[in-house]
């Protein structure tokens, strides 16, 4: 017999119908199968999350991911002798009521997902004192399908079906326990201690060291785009950086005076390449005892408010390295020890001497503070605020955030947090250190767009103003190959900002440093690499980085550094533009092929291309082509050698026609091609019906206003774009204050229309001119005053 029931809002009674009672809820229900509870609750029509944990339990667990409350909907309960089914509008939800087993579809009944029966697991375990269990949950997927995420990779796959991953956060590791599926879904596991993931012939799992319940988030999206919207809304979505963030930033490890760091700043403009920012690395505090001491202790930075204010007198932006750990002699670790806010597990520095190896007769004592207490962020930003953001620093590079855990043994997992054992919500640590820097200084102003650059990342930092770094890989090719599949990846769990240190942190497979030839070539190619991420910044230790560290003006290699510079700065409309899709529409900037050519399987699990923004492809040169090795008088040099122009092989996603961005040529979708890549040419192909604007030449991305744009139409389809503009670095945007100016292009008969502005913000442009050129050379002046224009071309 079936029995059918509508949800009203504030209900909850008790059904008995067949052979299990259930409860209704107000967002789905509650059963029991065996000895587990199980329950189905609804988040939106396209988001349910499952909670399974033994039947006498009480769970009352707050998320500290998930930030979205449940919708008010009206669900359809059906139950028939096998199973219960909670339906919206769009997903449907079958429970098996024998085997606990639930499945998945959609609202037409298409399969998505299952559950594998008999598939999950309590184990019961002690956590630092404490009964709780070991839990985990299997999962069926279809034998090619093809799923996306789990964080930064350091493997070099893109789909991440497979293998193995143990999840616990590391310096070049980041792992988010979500993954999304080429079927237009995605599963997060809403657990923080270490856990596994695996996939094999046997299933997908999730198991997690530590968990009062099984808890996971279904989502249907329809399509990559989709599943991260959804992401978002259980998570958080996105807030616009500043302009200034998109330019080119140096650094390296690191800048040991004032005046030097000043004066790197003072050479880029010196040489007219553009630069917006300048990063000092650590020991600006002094010794390791004072380590991450929030302030200037070392004599050679002596006048820090003239070190910030020069950086700014020459229009330059910097950012400052704070630490998740203090030294014993720092205000901070006085403070916070006295109140039990500090974790003893060994941390980097190891030792109070600044060598290597660590000299341990004289242990530095530094230790990770408790950032799950929210005093204890109270009292970093108490002293962040007072020793550096008063004078007005402009963000924060967040160093060691998964953190640093040296001589690691089981037992460290067992320090004190205020939410319990360090091992219970080990991985969530990032999400909380980040979110206490990003939610105090929006408290103190929206008149700076908060910008934190950070070693680590969890499920739902994308909403703290974080640009996410892949830690301190090694300088190789193999190393330049992986950074793309892991940026992706990591993309594809809804966190849409990341980047990489250009030319690798340690050159240890390079013992000649900058005078090895074929170091400055994969700095090269990193360099362009780096201009198509969602931040360029050069980084790393070992040697110097800076662009005339690689010759001069007139050398191959420092042309090519500087070519792509300049490119990136050119790119920057269309680049603040695209940040704007992803605040306001959920979008990614860098961008797996799948997410736009999904119905192409070829694109399924191609690592090496990926879009940047929804028109230009780009593909990395990942492999060396000019340099040779020479012996004379018994030894072996690498030198240049360009006496052959060596090609690449793209892959171009059927569906679209594509343009050669350097030379217009035009080539049908669906086939690999060969493109000649000299030191200075990276592949980069733009899709047909894209509208790219060009700004400017300029040294920093303010210095020129956007009154003269190239606009270029790339004919051969149908186009949209909606140029974005605001002031640049507040929060006024939340507000309204931008405009949107949108470029229509009409294929077939040959027009492009510019639409009437939408929206105004103080110190917007009243009239302007456009330069509208074709890829057939043809080109049109117009000036546009904000009213609506129709050019026939």
């Amino acid at each position: 017999m079936k029995c059918i029931y509508w949800i009203g809002l504030l209900s909850l009674f008790i059904v008995r119908c067949g052979t299990n009672n259930y409860e209704k809820t107000d967002i789905g229900l509650k059963t029991s199968i065996d000895s587990t509870t199980v329950e189905i609750q609804f988040f939106s029509p396209d988001i349910v999350r499952v909670l399974k944990y033994p039947k006498d339990s009480v769970i009352d667990k707050k998320s500290l991911s998930v930030i979205k409350t449940p919708e008010k909907l009206d669900l359809n309960i059906t139950e028939d002798d096998n199973f219960f089914t909670v339906s919206s509008n769009s997903l449907l939800v079958k429970l098996n009521r024998k085997s606990g087993e639930i499945s998945y579809a959609d609202s037409n009944g298409n399969s998505l997902f299952k559950e594998i029966t008999p598939g999950y697991n309590f184990t019961p375990t002690n956590d630092a004192g404490e009964s709780t269990f070991k839990v985990s949950q299997s999962f069926q997927l279809e034998p090619e399908e093809a799923i996306y995420g789990l964080g930064i990779l350091q493997q070099g796959k893109m789909s991440q079906r497979n293998q193995e991953v143990h999840m616990v956060q590391g310096n070049t590791q980041d792992y988010i326990p979500f993954f999304q599926s080429v079927k237009g879904y995605g599963l997060f596991w809403d657990n923080y201690s270490p856990t596994n993931f695996k996939d094999d012939v046997d299933g997908t799992q999730f198991s997690s060291e530590v968990g009062k319940c099984i808890d996971y988030y279904f989502m249907l999206g329809g399509n990559a785009d989709g599943v991260i919207a959804k992401m978002r809304d259980l998570t958080g979505q996105v807030p616009m950086f500043p302009l200034w963030t998109y330019g080119f930033w140096q650094s390296k490890e690191r800048y040991k005076s004032q005046d030097e760091t000043v004066g790197v700043v003072e050479k880029y403009r010196e040489l007219g390449v553009p630069l917006d920012g300048i990063i000092q690395d650590w020991q600006y505090w002094g010794d390791n005892y004072h380590w991450n001491a929030m302030e200037f202790l070392n004599p050679n930075f002596p006048n820090p408010q003239k070190f910030v204010d020069d950086v700014h007198k020459l229009n330059a932006h910097m950012i400052i390295s704070i630490w998740s750990s203090f030294g014993p002699e720092t205000k901070e670790y006085k403070e916070l020890k006295d109140k039990d806010m500090l974790m003893d597990f060994a941390t980097w520095p190891l030792s109070g001497k600044d060598v290597w190896p660590p000299d341990m007769d004289y242990p530095s004592g530094v230790v990770v503070y408790d950032p799950y207490n929210p005093e204890a962020r109270d009292i970093y930003w108490k002293y962040l605020k007072k020793g550096l953001f008063s004078l007005g620093i402009d963000g924060w590079w967040m160093d060691s955030t998964e953190p640093d855990h040296m001589n690691a043994k089981p037992e460290d997992l067992d320090n004190k947090t205020y939410l319990g054992s360090f091992r219970k919500v080990r991985n969530a640590f990032p999400l909380m250190t980040v979110g206490g820097v990003y939610d105090h200084q929006r408290e103190v102003t929206s008149d700076k767009r908060v910008f934190i650059l950070t070693r680590s990342a969890f499920a739902g930092q994308q909403r703290y103003g974080a640009n996410t770094w892949t830690g301190d890989v090694v300088s190789s090719w193999e190393a330049l190959k992986h950074q793309i599949p892991a940026g992706l990846n990591f993309s594809l769990t809804g966190i849409p900002y990341w980047n990489t240190d250009i030319g690798g942190f340690f050159l240890w497979d390079f013992p000649k440093k900058l005078e090895d030839q074929n170091y400055k070539e994969l700095y090269v190619r990193w360099v362009q690499f780096g201009t198509f991420c969602t931040m360029m910044r050069s980084h790393g230790a070992d040697a110097p980085r800076e662009i005339y560290q690689f010759g001069k003006k007139g050398d191959a290699v420092y042309d090519a550094i500087d070519k792509f510079i300049n490119l990136r700065y050119s790119l920057l409309p269309y680049i603040y533009t695209t940040s704007h899709d992803v605040t306001a529409n959920q979008s990614s900037m860098t961008r797996a092929l799948v997410m736009d050519f999904a119905s192409d399987k070829n694109t399924h699990d191609i690592n090496n291309e990926y879009m940047f923004g929804k028109s230009i492809l780009v593909a990395p040169v990942t492999d060396p082509m000019y340099t040779k090795e020479v012996s004379t008088g018994g030894k072996t040099n690498k030198v240049e050698d360009f006496s052959t122009v060596k090609s690449s092989e793209v892959y171009l996603p059927a569906g679209t026609n594509w343009y050669d961005f350097w030379t217009n040529e035009t080539f049908e979708g669906g086939q690999t091609i060969s493109k000649e890549t000299p030191l200075d040419i990276m592949p980069l192909y733009v899709k047909a019906g894209s509208i790219i604007p060009f700004g400017p030449k300029v040294q920093y991305a303010e210095e020129k206003d956007w009154s003269n744009l190239e606009i270029r139409v790339y004919t051969g389809a149908n186009g949209e774009f909606s140029l974005y503009e605001d002031e640049n670095d507040n929060y006024n945007y939340e507000k309204g204050a931008y405009s949107l100016i949108k470029f229509k292009w009409d294929d077939a008969n040959k027009k492009l229309t510019i639409a009437k502005r939408e929206g105004s913000f103080d110190g917007m442009l009243d009239s302007r001119k456009f330069t509208v050129i074709l890829q057939d050379g043809t080109t049109k002046e117009v000036n546009y005053n904000g009213e609506k224009i129709i050019l026939e071309l």
